[in-house]
Parts: structure tokens; sequence; C-alpha cells
């Protein structure tokens, strides 16, 4: 089984979106644009209210999928099909947005102001970007915690490992999202499927050893292909996203909230958003 290694790296920068919440965009930005299915990663953290508390007021979507991963603090959010709910720590929402749906985000900080987590854009294929809109929210509960190595503890949201599987299921790109705390000097191996595409980002701790390679705080490393990835601890504790997908290569037209195949869709979706259609 051949092992990855890192192709390139990239580190997040500072912005802010919605009504002016602070974030680091990892994904989405100049330096990498998608990395298929992969359309944005958005790292929200801090400690003040007043970095987020605005949060993402009404807004729409259509042809692809956001998924959230709280780490600390809340995320309420609502729909205008009456969809409500309230993301706590360790909790997990994956939407599938289809063809369309007014969506609304408010972070909450804990009893300290901490907020913490993520957002992920995956993209749809043609076929089901105009699918009936879903949602997947669930609670840390439900997700499985394993210790494959030594000094390794893995939840395993999406994917399979170590006799654990992820429960969020039904999802065309077949994705593998993992949340993988390493202690100083521990090291696994972790398989992934062959041909699809993987990212590793690393979100606490000063650094941790990816394919043999040190990778730092908010730095991402996009690996090539191959059956496994080893992922390791330094001189300090850290935690490392791992996230995998099937590539659709397809065409991709993206617009603001709107991610379809061609322009003429993205009019058509600009349209019908306008109509009051989603």
């Amino acid at each position: 089984m051949s092992e990855r290694r890192i192709l390139r790296r990239i580190r997040g920068i500072d912005t802010a979106d919605g009504a002016g919440v602070k974030l680091k965009r990892i994904i989405g930005q100049p330096g990498l644009d998608m990395l298929d299915p992969f359309l944005l990663l958005d790292e929200f953290r801090s400690d003040s209210a007043d970095d987020y508390i605005a949060g993402f007021p009404e807004h729409p979507h259509r042809g692809f999928e956001t998924v959230t991963y709280m780490l600390a603090g809340h995320m309420q959010h609502g729909d205008n099909h009456g969809n409500r709910g309230d993301l706590v720590p360790g909790s997990v929402q994956w939407m599938t947005a289809g063809r369309g749906i007014m969506h609304q985000e408010m972070p909450q900080g804990d009893a300290q102001g901490r907020m913490h987590g993520f957002q992920l854009w995956v993209n749809l294929p043609a076929s089901d970007k105009m699918t009936t809109p879903r949602y997947q929210d669930i609670g840390p509960e439900r997700i499985p915690v394993v210790h494959p190595a030594d000094g390794v503890t893995v939840k395993v949201i999406a994917g399979e490992l170590a006799g654990a599987t992820g429960p969020v299921a039904g999802i065309v790109t077949a994705p593998v999202y993992l949340d993988i705390a390493v202690e100083p000097g521990a090291q696994l191996e972790i398989p992934l499927p062959e041909g699809h595409h993987a990212f590793a980002y690393v979100f606490d701790g000063t650094d941790a050893q990816v394919a043999g390679d040190k990778l730092a705080r908010s730095e991402l490393a996009v690996l090539s292909t191959g059956g496994s990835v080893r992922i390791g601890g330094r001189e300090a504790p850290a935690r490392v996203l791992l996230v995998a997908g099937r590539p659709l290569g397809e065409s991709v037209a993206r617009y603001g909230p709107f991610v379809m195949n061609t322009p003429e869709q993205i009019h058509e979706a600009i349209a019908d958003f306008r109509a009051g259609k989603f």
C-alpha cells in the first residue's frame, strides 16, 4: 500500500464573512481555490464575542453541502423550511443544500466566551445538485472515539477506522472525516481510499508529523494519492483534521453561495432566489 506524501502547504488567511464573523479561510482562497470535491474550509476561533456574535444571518445555498463541526461554544441554526437546532461542542451538522435553502447560523460562546469550529463545503455532482435539501445533525454522543495506537485518540465523524464507522451516511463523495489527537512521539498509519483527494490540517498544538514531514499549526497539507497516510506527534500534543473525498471531476461554476456546473445554471439559481423559490 503506497503512502501519501505532502504535495502542497497552505496557510489560512484571516478574513471575515457573514455579518462580520472573523475567521481563517484555508480552502477557497487565492492559494488554494478548491480541492475537488472540497470548495471551502473555514476555521472560526475566538475568545471575544465581538468577533463572532453577529453571526451568519439568513442566506441562500444551492448545489453543495456544508459541514459544520463545533469544538467550543454553540451554533444555533434555522432555515425557511422550519428546521431549527443548536450545535453543541463536539457535534457535527452535514447539510445537503441541494436545490436550495435559506439558512442562518448564529454562533454563541461558552461560559468563557470561547467559540471554535470548522465549516467545510463539499461539492455535489451534477446529478444531485437539485436534490431535496436534508440535514444530518449529529450529537457528540453519536461520534465514535477510538484509540488505534498508544497516544492516539481519533473521533470518527465519517469513514471507518479501527472497527468504528462514522455516523455521517449517504454522501456521494464517500468522505473520510477524522479528528486526530496525538501525544508526543505517538504515530499511526491511517488507511485512505486510494483515489480520494485528501488534506490534513493542524489546529491544536505547535505542529504535528504528517506524511513524514513537520506540519505547523494553522497549516494545511494537500496530500498525494495513495492508500494510507502517517500521522504522528512531535514535541507537544497536537490535533489534526484529516479529510478525504472522492473527486467529482466536473466543471464548477460558482457565485457566492451557489455552486453549479455552468454559468447558465448560476443565472437560473439567482433568478429562482429572487423569485422566492428556495
